[in-house]
């Protein structure tokens, strides 16, 4: 993997991490957190919203509105199962 891919990777899960921290008014998780949050959270939503039909446009916009979309619906699981 290229250096500037990761890079990429990363602070598109530390953008999305963090807007759905604040979308979920649970405030962030720090750095490494939101990164966390927001990686997997694209990954949930590259999985689940081409299986509901759902298709944002490319890019890098594209890819932090997926996983934002992605990180609400994991952090919303997440305070389900921590109730």
């Amino acid at each position: 993997m290229d250096p500037v891919t990761l890079i990429v990777w990363l602070l598109i899960g530390a953008i999305a991490g963090w807007l759905a921290g604040q979308i979920m008014k649970g405030g962030g998780f720090g750095l490494i957190g939101d990164m966390i949050v927001g990686i997997v959270g694209a990954v949930i939503a590259g999985f689940l919203l081409p299986m509901l039909g759902i298709y944002i446009g490319g890019g890098i916009i594209g890819a932090i509105i997926n996983a934002v979309i992605g990180a609400c619906i994991l952090l919303f699981v997440l305070r389900l199962v921590k109730r």
